[in-house]
């Protein structure tokens, strides 16, 4: 799934457009890498039934439901809207009329199959996010035990438990930003890893994908550190050292634009051998002569960031017009560094104040 940008993309014709109000009604996403191959092991000699007799018992479990057996156990967290809930009690009632045809299940069994169901639709409103943006934000999951009040949350394998941007200090010259991919709306995660050797200026790149779009952004932001590099430091030379820039896609987006600014972050980072501060994500981007381009949708940038695990973002000012856009429970999750100019960047990237 990194090669391509949302798990739905495969459903589609050649050049149609992906309708998110069609694949929020899904009410569980089963990828093929969760269902085992066929071994030898998993045939019987034992006796079984035949598939008229077995498909008739199907038949008739259709008529019986058990839907509500999760509220004699659990709430929905706060996460959940009622399409969620409905698609969620829908699968909670069909696995535990798989396990337990005749009705007998304790709340082991219904919690099993209630994380089974969250999972499952959380992976659709993961991939419903990163089309529809905002719109999809709420995609926590969680529930609630009634006996003891405590409240468990489910994550989808494949998104990690644990967060992409580690904590402590990163080598100097790489960062975390969030990219556009080049003709589409979508954004994503990547992380630039520069390396600097002695040379005279040379400056190569790989993993930023075909497209002149962001060849020229690179060749901007090695221009414009050239031309203001002795702002940041006077003791390192750019035309002293050989650098290559490396780009992790995170996010599969495939080509890519908007990472100038975190391109010039990276090489005065490894030039001056300061790791920016930890947990930071970089937003915005500048221009030919260093004018600040703002995010195009903050929400869903600082979305990303957060699903990542970011604790410091690093935001141009220009993105203040769009804070009251940002939902109140997801701006908290930050410290925002706010800069007016590429290099008041850099210096707030690095923590040098």
């Amino acid at each position: 799934f990194d090669e391509i940008t949302n798990f739905f993309k495969p459903f589609l014709i050649p050049n149609s457009r992906i309708d998110t109000a069609f694949f929020d009604r899904f009410y569980l996403y089963l990828p093929g890498w969760e269902i085992p191959k066929m071994r030898p092991e998993y045939f019987t000699d034992a006796f079984g039934f035949i598939s008229d007799y077995f498909s008739e018992c199907l038949r008739e479990l259709r008529k019986i439901s058990y839907a509500d057996a999760i509220h004699r156990y659990f709430r929905p967290g706060r996460d959940l809207n009622q399409r969620d809930v409905i698609a969620v009690k829908k699968t909670v009632s069909g696995m535990l009329k798989l396990l337990f045809p005749d009705g007998k299940f304790e709340k082991e069994d219904v919690r099993k199959c209630l994380e089974y169901a969250l999972i499952g639709r959380r992976r659709i409103k993961e991939q419903l996010k990163k089309i529809g943006g905002l719109e999809f934000y709420d995609v926590h999951f969680s529930y609630i035990d009634l006996e003891d009040g405590e409240e468990r949350f489910v994550t989808t394998p494949e998104n990690g438990g644990s967060a992409l941007i580690p904590e402590g200090e990163l080598q100097p010259g790489s960062l975390y930003s969030v990219a556009h991919q080049s003709g589409e709306g979508n954004m994503g995660l990547v992380c630039l890893d520069l390396q600097v050797m002695p040379g005279n200026g040379k400056f190569t790149h790989t993993g930023f994908g075909s497209g002149s779009a962001i060849s020229d952004e690179l060749k901007e932001a090695v221009n414009y550190c050239r031309s203001n590099f002795s702002r940041v430091s006077q003791d390192a030379k750019f035309s002293e050292s050989e650098m290559h820039l490396k780009t992790t896609d995170i996010n599969g987006l495939g080509t890519m634009e908007g990472l100038e600014l975190g391109a010039f972050i990276s090489l005065v980072s490894g030039l001056t051998s300061r790791p920016v501060q930890s947990q930071m994500c970089v937003l915005g981007s500048i221009s030919i002569g260093g004018t600040i381009i703002p995010t195009a949708d903050l929400p869903g940038a600082l979305q990303i960031t957060q699903d990542a695990g970011a604790k410091r973002i690093l935001i141009p000012v220009a993105d203040m017009l769009q804070y009251s856009k940002v939902p109140a429970d997801l701006i908290s999750k930050f410290s925002l560094e706010v800069y007016s100019a590429p290099v008041d960047a850099a210096f707030k990237a690095l923590g040098i104040k």
